[in-house]
């Protein structure tokens, strides 16, 4: 085996990291038949192959990851996401349909329900006999959940649930299998018992029977054709007093007894609400996974692309240059393709803590990590956001930099770019899970959020900040010991040290966290609203840095771990290509705030290049390391 091999083997072993049998295991298994769709079909037939591509997933006992083993599940709880990772690199309408299916219909009568929901639906769940939607989002409430307008009204004469939709704006929409596949649904609503409203809850409603004609009182639309994902039947509900079984309540958090007195060991809507929608975090861990699946395709498309197109002759010769020995264009895909490592290594690090809070059975007696789970559903928020945004600005600059031929159909650019364009909104919308991110960073007690009005919030934001009880992410020994070294001396350290960049990145965070602290300290009862709201710009960029800074934390303990060599020598570079061309992109604040003179300023710069250049001649090597099956990339453009 040669060096190269042995460095691009060392290099896709660190991408797979813990999960990596699976990933060979779909890397062999993935077929394109089964996993790619054909560009220009018709909406009706990419819905009818997408869902026979589900079938035959779930007859390949893919649907069975990560359910319990107690029902016929395989594997454990964070290997779902690996998957959905890895079919990330076909048809990304498979993907949804097959996360909506599995993932959040599946995962909610998993997490949500109860024995009773398990016994009864799990393995007709998991062989895909029985297609269900996830029906949360309304026309009127998309983002805040808590207030949806659809209702869960008990009545203690039949002990039913009646399921109605009161108002134009709590119809359900945007949902997966609603328009044409889904014969149930988890129907979000506002639980009702006698008087009082309990909160949102989640209850199994049938929405058709078996002749796929829809039930008494359900109304079901269609929302026609989209942007993208073309093979995902997005549809509408609207319920007309549909009437339920008590029984369908999914019930690990609240219940209702045979008295018909609700019952629930959580106290508060809030906290019961949050809890509940903790057990989801799963979703936004896939998002983020697939998304940055996708922006790896594009890239492999794209330098494939650059390394044997030619264009201009260079001076002295009647040959003409290959594109990717223009700076300009390294310029445009080589950063991006190091922040994909990065993201890569970052995305690993929250799957495998996902699987120890939530796919690892507690200790009898041991009460879960409150401090922990808040953590994760923070961390999983901001890099949803910040891998959906980096893989939609990373095909764009794909197609781009393949030109025309990168708007052609056939090199899988352009699909992929209008398919992931909706992942920035979906499962959160991209700006509020970064104010969700600068909320658990200010605040103590992230679930406490909902019982605090505005001006309680800044007065606990800034005792916290001025208290110092923020809590460092930057608290691992030997990245610390990195960082100290680094500081004081951020004019003489080389750019490749890397203790001075971790330190560029800590000081992004902190400082921007602090300062946020300090605008919310002015405010007042009466003025607590607009200042909050002026200072969002501020609280979404201390979001940001925070997430950019775990990004790097995580690269970083990844290349720690790698054995000295050749692909570790390689793998620095990559790290030390993100971590300046992030400082780069924002350099105005680093000046600003005296981190850096102009001159350091213009060194980055030429540093950037110099990696640039460093990096071309092993371009290939590095996306030949994502190991994407090259019967996925059927892109003509792609093929060397």
């Amino acid at each position: 085996m040669s060096e190269q091999s042995v460095a691009i083997d060392e290099l896709r072993h660190l991408l797979d990291g813990h999960w990596e049998d699976l990933r060979q295991r779909a890397r062999t298994d993935l077929e394109p038949e089964w996993a790619l769709g054909e560009p220009g079909e018709p909406v009706e037939a990419q819905r009818e192959r997408v869902h026979r591509q589900l079938l035959e997933l779930a007859k390949r006992d893919y649907g069975r990851i990560g359910f319990p083993r107690a029902y016929g599940g395989t594997l454990d709880y964070g290997a779902s996401c690996v998957m959905f990772e890895m079919q990330a690199y076909g048809d990304l309408s498979l993907v949804v349909k097959t996360g909506v299916q599995f993932g959040l219909f599946g995962g909610a009568v998993a997490r949500l329900g109860t024995e009773r929901h398990h016994q009864a639906y799990l393995e007709d769940i998991m062989t895909a006999r029985l297609l269900g939607s996830f029906a949360m989002t309304e026309e009127g409430h998309g983002s805040n959940v808590q207030q949806l307008e659809t209702t869960a009204t008990y009545d203690p004469d039949t002990q039913e649930l009646v399921i109605t939709s009161p108002t134009p704006s709590s119809k359900k929409t945007y949902i997966g299998n609603a328009a044409r596949d889904g014969r149930m649904a988890v129907v979000f609503a506002q639980l009702v018992t006698g008087a009082e409203n309990h909160g949102v809850h989640a209850i199994l409603v049938p929405v058709r029977d078996a002749g796929g004609n829809a039930l008494p009182g359900v109304t079901i639309g269609d929302n026609g054709v989209k942007a993208g994902l073309p093979g995902v039947d997005n549809g509408t509900f609207s319920f007309d007093e549909v009437h339920v079984p008590k029984d369908n309540l999914l019930n690990a958090f609240g219940d209702i007894g045979d008295d018909g007195i609700y019952v629930s060991h959580i106290e508060g809507k809030n906290a019961r609400f949050f809890t509940m929608l903790g057990t989801l975090v799963r979703g936004r861990v896939c998002v983020g996974g697939g998304s940055g699946s996708a922006a790896k395709k594009a890239l492999a498309i794209a330098v494939r692309y650059g390394a044997q197109r030619r264009q201009f002759e260079a001076p002295g010769s009647d040959d003409e240059i290959v594109v990717l020995d223009y700076l300009a264009h390294q310029r445009k895909l080589l950063p991006r393709l190091a922040k994909s490592y990065a993201l890569s290594l970052a995305q690993n690090a929250v799957t495998e803590r996902l699987q120890e809070l939530h796919g690892t059975p507690r200790p009898e007696g041991q009460e879960e990590d409150k401090v922990a789970q808040r953590e994760l559903e923070s961390r999983v928020a901001g890099l949803k956001a910040v891998t959906t945004w980096h893989a939609l600005d990373t095909i764009q600059a794909c197609r781009e930099a393949c030109g025309g031929a990168g708007y052609m159909a056939e090199n899988q650019l352009a699909q992929m770019r209008a398919d992931v364009d909706v992942f920035t909104t979906f499962e959160g919308d991209n700006t509020v899970l970064l104010q969700l991110v600068a909320k658990g960073l200010l605040t103590e007690y992230q679930s406490m959020w909902g019982d605090l009005d505005v001006t309680e919030m800044v007065g606990m934001v800034t005792r916290q900040v001025a208290e110092g009880l923020v809590e460092r992410t930057t608290g691992r020994a030997g990245l610390q010991r990195l960082v100290d070294a680094a500081k004081g001396r951020d004019d003489e350290s080389a750019m490749d040290d890397r203790g001075w960049q971790l330190s560029m990145f800590e000081q992004r965070a902190d400082h921007t966290l602090e300062t946020v602290g300090l605008r919310l300290r002015k405010a007042t009862k009466d003025n607590a609203f607009e200042l909050f709201n002026g200072a969002q710009d501020h609280v979404l960029f201390a979001a940001r840095t925070h997430i950019d800074r775990c990004v790097m934390e995580a690269a970083c303990e990844a290349e720690d771990g790698m054995a000295d060599g050749p692909a570790k020598d390689l793998f620095g570079q990559v790290l030390s290509l993100y971590a300046l061309s992030s400082i780069e992109d924002d350099r105005a604040w680093f000046l600003e705030h005296g981190r850096l003179t102009t001159t350091r300023s213009r060194s980055v710069t030429a540093a950037v290049n110099d990696l640039c250049r460093a990096l071309r001649p092993r371009a290939l090597d590095l996306v030949d390391a994502f190991a994407i099956p090259d019967a996925l990339i059927t892109a003509p453009i792609a093929q060397l």
